[in-house]
This record gives structure tokens, sequence and C-alpha cells, in this order.
């Protein structure tokens, strides 16, 4: 796949390929006669990955470091991301009741 196929493929930018290029979390399986670059399915496979830590609101940098890791790691990350989401919806909740108490009282 070109650059173009694969950010259609994975739905990213082309910008956001090339940070994770410069980041080595990707890299292009080669090149085709007129230069362009070329992605292979592991490389789609790993931005979708990508992008699945950073749904989840990791960092690039974290994904970086967690990306390659072992089973045991990663399990230790996305249990500290569980726990940071669950607090980020309490807070959430706590917000709308107060939003919800303030336009009663209008």
């Amino acid at each position: 796949m070109t650059l173009r196929e694969i950010c259609e493929a994975a739905s990213v930018t082309r910008r956001a390929v090339q940070v994770y290029e410069e980041m080595g979390l990707v890299m292009p399986t080669g090149k085709t006669s007129r230069g362009y670059l070329l992605y292979d399915e592991n490389a789609q496979e790993r931005i979708k990955i990508i992008r699945r830590y950073q749904g989840l609101g990791f960092s690039l940098k974290e994904v970086q470091e967690i990306i390659d890791a072992s089973s045991e790691v990663k399990r230790k990350a996305l249990l500290e991301r569980i726990e940071k989401l669950k607090d980020e919806g309490r807070n959430i909740e706590n917000q709308i009741k107060v939003a919800k108490e303030l336009l009663e009282s209008l």
C-alpha cells in the first residue's frame, strides 16, 4: 500500500503516519519505482492499534513505551487507564449534576 492508501484504509492523516514513522512506531516496507513509500498489512494493523490506544487517551509517548512491551506491561498500563477513565467519568457525572442543579434554579 502507498502512503495515501494506508491513510485511507486506517482513517489517519498523512501527517499522523509521518509522526508515527518519526517515533519509530511504524516503518515503510519499501518504495515504488517512483519513490513512493510502501506499507504492508502489518503496518496497517499497527496503525489501527496505535489509534485504539490514542482513543483510550494514551499519548504517543505512552504508546511508544507499551506497543512492543510484554503483555504484563500492557495489562498494567490498561488497568491504570481504566481507573483513570472511571475517575474522569465520575467527575463528568458530578459536573452534569451541578449543571442540572443550576438549570433547575433558573
